[in-house]
């Protein structure tokens, strides 16, 4: 009998939420993953309540897009029915998931207010702490 995609998916999201434990150095609640996905690409955004303020943790390796596609391609393939923005949050030591699908958001087109309206409906006004730019790097100007 063929599993249900859930009795699949569970486990993916389960792998997830290690992975993002492992990213920030240990304990998992208040982490916050936001992610936008599409056909060979995808971009997540992690960040962690540490009280007054919410800090941001970049994927030192490929291993959460692969478990983020893995969860993407148990989606049919027919048109809208992949989903196109995950939102998984650990609270308590547990995990909740939400997905937006491509009539409710068009993730194809670039718009970083999509993330800052996620982290707001989250975390309210906190301040969110991004690191330092790498040395050597510039800002272009217009």
């Amino acid at each position: 009998m063929p599993e249900d995609k859930l009795d699949l998916l569970g486990p993916i999201m389960n792998d997830i939420g290690h992975e993002l434990a492992h990213i920030v150095g240990g304990d998992p609640d208040g982490i916050f993953l936001y992610a936008e996905i599409g056909d060979g690409w995808v971009r997540p955004s992690i960040f962690k309540d540490e009280g007054d303020l919410v800090r941001w943790y970049d994927p030192t390796d490929a291993y959460l897009s692969d478990l983020l596609f893995k969860a993407w391609y148990l989606e049919p393939e027919a048109p809208n029915m992949r989903w196109s923005v995950l939102e998984y949050a650990i609270v308590d030591k547990k995990f909740h998931v939400s997905m937006k699908y491509p009539e409710e958001v068009n993730v194809d087109k670039i718009d970083p207010e999509r993330r800052r309206k996620a982290l707001r409906a989250r975390f309210g006004d906190k301040p969110v702490i991004y690191p330092p730019p790498p040395k050597g790097a510039f800002e272009l100007k217009p």
